[in-house]
């Protein structure tokens, strides 16, 4: 009803304009025009394409396994062994996999005020401390307004500059006059760096939420606790310090610079920095993932396996995987679409009979995936 009620206002609310404009029938005959193209544009909107029936046949191919399933592997991993051959499988324990349930629960979890003591605790230890702290932000996000993520930031770079690092992602496409005349907030929508994930020591939070208040008090968000995850926290401390390597370097000063011999962001070549930045992350995916199959067949292939028993005499207690996770990457400037890859493939497989759930912190479905689910005989749940 409101949606219907927002559609037909929209040539009454042009007519008003329309009518304040007497003395201007350029710009008037300008508005008429755009108006029913608004109009026609709701029209075929509301007509279901016959083209979505086609949708499946027009997406792309899925991705071929290099090799065929083995029987080997635990049984449901066929379905979906195919995502491993664009980015590292790993396999756990659900007993290492958390579902927090409440922003309270993730304020408990996170701790965040601690840190600083931590870095103290540190600098007094009777031996060379290696802790590390590495904080990768959105450049146009983090320095918004005048108290923003940089000068939160900036007395703790001061303090401990040789263990505190605080990278600003800045997207490739928003430079000169564009990035000179689109205001704050304004500039976010050109692009935004936007991995939410947590990492302490060999445990991962990956989550949609911010650490502002709300989002610890009464804004409800996803996290997924990976605890005691080593190769999990190795592959997103590898990313996150790939990606801070292509962005800019907050100074004690406020100022910010590149890394030696990284091509700026958007006073350099825009073709040659997307180019480095592709090769810069692209190289920790394929490493992990090269990782990742060789411990898939130690553990699943191998003539000389070690019994669960056998295992656990000889201290390695960690329960067998039963729970897989694929990280999908998506940085489009840097023509990597990851994530777009298999969605698409995703929505294409399902079949009649099959039953898919999709999540969304904000329903920005792009038209390719509506036609795809539309053009399906499979069920969907969508919840946002």
């Amino acid at each position: 009803m409101a949606v219907a009620a927002a559609a037909a206002a929209g040539p009454v609310f042009w007519r008003r304009l329309l009518g304040l404009l007497p003395g201007r029938p350029g710009l008037a005959a300008l508005l008429g025009r755009l108006s029913d193209r608004l109009g026609r544009n709701r029209d075929r909107q509301r007509r279901r394409s016959p083209w979505l029936l086609l949708a499946p046949l027009l997406s792309p191919a899925v991705p071929q396994v290099t090799s065929p399933p083995c029987c080997l592997c635990p049984e449901g991993v066929h379905r979906f062994q195919w995502i491993r051959n664009l980015v590292p499988e790993f396999g756990v324990s659900s007993s290492h996999v958390r579902v927090l349930s409440s922003p309270a629960e993730f304020f408990e979890l996170m701790k965040v005020d601690c840190l600083e003591s931590t870095l103290e605790k540190s600098l007094q230890a009777k031996f060379p401390s290696n802790l590390k702290v590495s904080i990768l932000l959105d450049f146009t996000r983090g320095s918004r307004g005048r108290k923003n993520s940089r000068t939160m930031l900036l007395p703790l770079l001061r303090r401990f500059p040789e263990q505190v690092r605080v990278s600003l992602f800045h997207t490739p496409h928003l430079r000169g006059l564009l990035r000179l005349l689109i205001p704050e907030r304004f500039n976010e929508t050109i692009g935004l760096q936007h991995i939410k994930v947590y990492l302490f020591d060999n445990s991962v939070i990956l989550s949609g939420a911010n650490l502002s208040d709300s989002y610890f008090t009464n804004r409800q968000d996803r996290y997924v606790f990976l605890q005691d995850c080593a190769e999990i926290a190795d592959f997103f401390t590898e990313l996150v310090d790939a990606v801070g390597d292509v962005s800019l370097q907050l100074q004690g000063d406020d100022t910010v610079q590149v890394v030696d011999g990284m091509v700026h962001p958007y006073k350099g070549d825009r073709a040659e920095y997307c180019k480095a930045a592709n090769k810069r992350v692209m190289d920790v995916i394929n490493s992990a993932r090269t990782r990742q199959q060789m411990l898939h067949a130690q553990t699943f292939h191998s003539n000389s396996l070690l019994t669960q028993e056998d295992a656990a005499a000889a201290g390695d207690r960690r329960p067998a995987p039963d729970t897989w996770i694929y990280p999908l990457i998506q940085m489009k400037p840097f023509e990597i679409q990851i994530d777009e890859i298999v969605t698409e493939t995703l929505l294409t497989e399902a079949e009649r009979g099959a039953k898919v759930y999709l999540t969304t912190g904000y329903f920005n479905l792009t038209q390719a995936y509506m036609d795809l689910v539309l053009g399906t005989r499979a069920e969907y749940q969508i919840l946002l």
